[in-house]
């Protein structure tokens, strides 16, 4: 599983341009079934996404092609973790401590 950060690099009415891209870009990854949740931080200074997939080369690809990292407003920092616990919704995400 993997924290995906994001930190804005532009004043927001440069975020706010590209918000419209970044938004079909999410429910793209919804739909695929990578994205679990996602919002802003507050302060309004970026976001957070909570990510599944096989490897973290997949994740960094995935962030490379969001709108806000191609039109150069964002940056990610990308954390990968073992979710050995979870909400009883996302049971099928928990991993086994290795």
């Amino acid at each position: 599983m993997f924290v995906m950060e994001l930190t804005y690099t532009a004043p927001l009415d440069a975020v706010d341009a590209v918000v419209a891209d970044h938004v079909t870009w999410l429910d793209e990854q919804y739909a695929q079934g990578v994205f679990l949740a996602s919002g802003r931080k507050s302060p309004r200074d970026g976001g957070v996404i909570i990510a599944v997939a096989e490897d973290r080369a997949g994740i960094e690809a995935i962030a490379a092609g969001d709108p806000f990292v191609t039109a150069g407003v964002c940056e990610y920092r990308i954390t990968e973790f073992e979710a050995t616990k979870t909400a009883p919704g996302l049971e099928r995400y928990r991993e086994t401590a290795g």
